[in-house]
């Protein structure tokens, strides 16, 4: 059982983007989007998009349709939110989120890995207020291809402090050395510098390394 959802752009874009003269329109496509579901139904959007070809240069072209979802996106928006928020917020697998979704794993994997690093890892703020982290090497590739090990990096301020829980900042392929060096590197990376410096940065080891 699955819901379909027919769908138009209404804002007019007769105008090239090469030339800037205004274009006629030439047919419509369809472009499908895995769309957030209704219930637990899967649902697609079925968008038609008008095409425009200039009267002058000839240059054929699209309606606008990143309001609903990326170029050559597979998922709506408002689908790859509820996507990131199911595996982030309600702990669900992502398995679940892409049979919710009615796509592959991989098309969800993807995405959501695309969505979270661009939300949350590449957020300038998401080190304001850090004083403490945990850190923890683990291994989780078993195989003699590839880095083998990975760093995950845990904010432990508020427990510290008794305020509330930890807070997890990252997880990056390599060995804690080597990650902390490429932190300190990145432009937001004033915690990396202040637990390497002098301050009131601390840095503690949450647990012995796996091997």
């Amino acid at each position: 059982d699955r819901a379909v959802l027919a769908c138009r752009v209404v804002e007019p874009d007769q105008w090239c983007r090469r030339c800037g003269c205004e274009g006629v329109p030439r047919d419509t496509v369809v472009r499908r989007l895995a769309h957030e579901p209704l219930g637990w139904r899967p649902t697609t959007l079925l968008v038609t998009v008008r095409r425009y070809r200039c009267a002058d240069c000839g240059h054929v072209w699209r309606q606008d349709t990143t309001k609903a979802a990326a170029p050559r996106a597979k998922l709506s928006r408002a689908g790859l939110r509820w996507a990131l928020e199911g595996i982030v917020c309600q702990h669900l697998t992502v398995a679940r989120v892409a049979e919710g979704l009615d796509v592959a794993w991989g098309t969800a994997n993807d995405a959501v890995l695309a969505e979270g690093k661009r939300v949350l890892i590449n957020d300038p703020g998401r080190f304001d207020g850090v004083a403490v982290i945990g850190v923890d090497e683990h291994v989780w590739r078993h195989t003699r291809r590839g880095d083998k090990y990975v760093t995950v990096i845990i904010d432990l301020t508020a427990v510290r402090a008794g305020t509330g829980p930890a807070r997890l900042l990252d997880m990056v392929e390599g060995r804690s050395k080597q990650v902390f060096q490429d932190l300190a590197d990145r432009p937001a990376a004033g915690l990396a510098r202040r637990s390497r410096g002098r301050g009131d940065g601390r840095v503690h080891r949450v647990q012995d390394r796996h091997r």
